[in-house]
Order: C-alpha cells, then structure tokens, then sequence
C-alpha cells in the first residue's frame, strides 16, 4: 500500500509504501525452503540440513532481498498509479512509526521536469564554414614531411649533403651533456650525459636552448640560467642556476623530398604526386566538415540552453557526474597513468554533468514532439559515412550492427544531428567565414 504523493519542491516528491511484515515473514520462509533444497554444511548430506540453519546462514541475505523485492514492487506500482515519471533512484528508508504489524519505507524522488521551448524563429544563431585551399594542402604536406625526418651528421658529406658548417643552429639535433648547480651545490635532476633535443621546439628552457646555439662539437660553455617561478620542479623555481653545457653530437634535419617515393610512404601505391594531394585535400575536407559541424552543432545546443526554461533533477546530475568522474578515471588508466589512489570527486564534474542533463531533456523534449527520431537508414548512412576512411568498410559496419551498445551511439548522433538541421531550419541563421588554421586549432568536439 502507498500513500498520496506528497510535493516537497518543484521536482522532489516523496511516497510511504507499507505491507504486512507477514507478507515479508511468510517470503521469507518460502525462499528459505527452497535454498535449503541445495545447501550445505558439514556433516549434513546436500538438502538435508535443517531449516534453522539454512536461516542462520541465510535469513539475513533472503530478507533483505526480499524487501528490497517489495519495496521496489510497491514503489513502481505507486509511480505507475499515480503516472510519475521518476527521474533517476528513489531514496528509500525505513519509516520510524508504523501500524503495529505493518513495516512502512519513505520513498523520496524527483520527477522529471515540464521542458518549456522557446519560439524557435527567434532564435539567432551563426554558423560558421571554411575552405581547404592548396595553401592548406602544402602546410599538411609540410607536416607530413618533418614527421618523416631524419638526421645526419653536420659537416659530414652525404648523399643528401654535409648539411652547412657543424654549428649548432635551430633545426639541429644536438646531443649534450649538462650539469647545473645553485650556490655551487648540484641539484637533483639538474645533471644528464648524452642527452638529445631539437634545437628550436621548445623543449627546454630559452636560455639553455640560446647557449646551445652557436658550439660547435666538443666545446663547452656556462651560463646562468633563471627557472620561471611557476616552474615544475618546486626546489628550483624562481631561483637561478649556473650551467655547463658540453655538446657531444650535432646532427642536421634532412627532410624528405616531395617525390614518388615520398607519395608511396603516404599510400599512393603508384607514387602520382597528383593523385596524392588530391588524397590530402579529401583527408583535409573530411576533417573540416567534422569541425564545422560540430561549431555549428555547439552553437545550436548553447541557443537551446538560453531558449528553454526547466528544472533539472539534481539525481540525474549526480548520477551523471559520478559517470563522467568515472570516465574520467578509466581514461587515464588505459593512458598509462597511475590512478589507483588519485580522488576524483564527483563534484568537480557537476557543471559539465549539468549542462549534459539538461541539453539531454531538452533534446527529448524537441524529438518527442517533432518526430526527429533517427531512422535505420539513417544510422546506415552515418555508419558508411565512418566506414570510408577505412581499409575494409565492411569490418566497419559488422563492428557496429554486432553491438547495440554502439548502434545507439550512433543513434544518438544522428538524433542530435537532425535536431541541429531542426533549429537550423527554423532559426535566423548567418554565416561566417573562419580561417583554416583558426578551425583546426580550435576546441570543437563532435
């Protein structure tokens, strides 16, 4: 039996389920026959040990299966009489006064929210487009090659040259040796012995790069050099170190050259020059097709925010944010980071947890009433769309028709996809023209 649904906030509403503690008494000892059929214990044969002790095994587990059977039974039957729409789990807890006979449990809940929508039509938004130019097409080609580099000795001739005078300039692989002190004391990591970098990326310091700059093989040279105050090792920064530095190695950076044998290395089997920055450009456009649509989809979802009024669960933003938290922690375990005992507070991904639940109810909202589920033909669609840039298409499709799990990921995209075009087609939309560059730095995310 369940109570009226007694209103407590604009979502949270609470229920008091109570029943007979003969009805849980008399389960009880009909699910305690049945495990005694196949318990064991020593010295009894298999289904021959008395009742008393399969109850002193067991009693406590079939109990507390057993009201949380009831319970559970009671609370759905309430929300389905009464047509609530429960968001998230119920808290339940055992109510303190009961009718002699009756066990009663107070079943707290929200309920999910009246989504109101804006006048679409009003709504304006900007969308953005760009172009892949051969410009686009040569910095790639540029990227592809440096990825591909290799070194040679300075000085030295080769086949491919002796690489200018062996002086150590940007662009150079330079091997060193290096020690530093402060108040003429060595400190921990401050010392390594054939240590290799490239001259120019970055990845020391500017004085240290800047002394480099200049030796020529076997000179050596000190300098002082001053750590950033917000440098990472904590017992140098913001103080300042005297360093030797001993180049040992200095190599030079020998790109390849944009030839048949440079368009084979990218796949193009018969090395046409042609043939493969027209493979760049379609690469190039897929990716900026996959930017631009995600801006646009961004801006769409930020309009929707601002247009619809609705109160959202804190359950599903709890719920959510324990998920996102737990993401989170996988993901960088399978990085290789060591997680085991780094906290991850739910609470750090309330916000983001937030704005997913609420764009989650809005989207439902918007679906239900338009008809803008995703169809069979288009899930396909979107599948072979992903399947192109594989080797084997067909792989690509068995991957997905052979889980549900991942059907509905893809679902889910195409849904969110035709509520874009949606909004898109209602709205007072511009558009703007963005730089490559500006496209591919930015943080879009499909």
């Amino acid at each position: 039996m369940a109570t009226a649904v007694e209103t407590l906030g604009k979502l949270e509403r609470r229920i008091t389920i109570s029943f007979p503690l003969t009805d849980v008494r008399t389960e009880v000892e009909k699910r305690l026959k049945v495990q005694a059929r196949t318990a064991k214990a020593p010295g009894f044969r298999p289904g021959k040990v008395p009742l008393k002790m399969v109850a002193a095994q067991y009693g406590y587990q079939i109990e507390s299966e057993v009201l949380n059977d009831k319970v559970g039974r009671a609370f759905n039957e309430a929300a389905n009489e009464n047509n609530l729409r429960v968001a998230g789990f119920p808290n339940i807890v055992p109510k303190e006064e009961a009718a002699e006979g009756q066990l009663a449990f107070d079943a707290t809940f929200e309920v999910y929210p009246e989504v109101a929508i804006g006048d679409l039509t009003t709504v304006e938004l900007e969308t953005v487009q760009a172009e892949v130019s051969e410009a686009e097409i040569d910095k790639t080609i540029d990227i592809l090659r440096k990825q591909r580099v290799h070194f040679h000795t300075k000085g030295e001739a080769g086949e491919h040259g002796d690489g200018g005078e062996a002086v150590a300039a940007n662009g150079d692989r330079v091997t060193v040796d290096f020690v530093g002190s402060i108040d003429g004391v060595e400190f921990p990591g401050g010392k390594a012995d054939g240590y290799a970098f490239v001259l120019g990326e970055g990845r020391m310091l500017p004085e240290f790069e800047a002394a480099t700059v200049g030796l020529k093989v076997g000179e050596a040279k000190t300098f002082p050099l001053a750590f950033p105050e917000d440098y990472h090792g904590k017992d140098v920064a913001g103080k300042t170190a005297s360093f030797t530095i001993t180049l040992q190695k200095l190599e030079w950076a020998h790109l390849p050259e944009v030839d048949a044998e440079f368009a084979k290395s990218l796949g193009v089997a018969d090395g046409d020059l042609a043939k493969m920055r027209e493979d760049i450009k379609v690469n190039l456009q897929r990716e900026v097709a996959g930017r631009v649509k995600a801006r646009n989809k961004d801006a769409v979802m930020d309009a929707l925010i601002k247009v619809a009024e609705l109160e959202v669960p804190k359950t599903l933003i709890a719920q959510d944010s324990e998920r996102l938290a737990e993401m989170t922690r996988q993901d960088m375990a399978q990085r290789g980071m060591n997680v085991k005992d780094v906290p991850f507070p739910a609470e750090l991904f309330a916000e983001k947890a937030e704005r997913r639940v609420r764009l989650g109810l809005i989207l439902s909202q918007l679906v239900g009433d338009n008809n803008l589920q995703a169809t069979p033909e288009q899930v396909k669609a979107q599948i072979e769309d992903f399947a192109q840039s594989y080797e084997d298409p067909r792989e690509v499709l068995k991957y997905y028709y052979s889980d549900r799990r991942r059907l509905g990921e893809i679902e889910a995209l195409v849904l969110e996809e035709n509520v874009v075009t949606y909004v898109l087609g209602l709205s007072k939309v511009t558009s703007k023209a963005v730089a490559f560059d500006e496209l591919m730095g930015s943080n879009a995310q499909a």
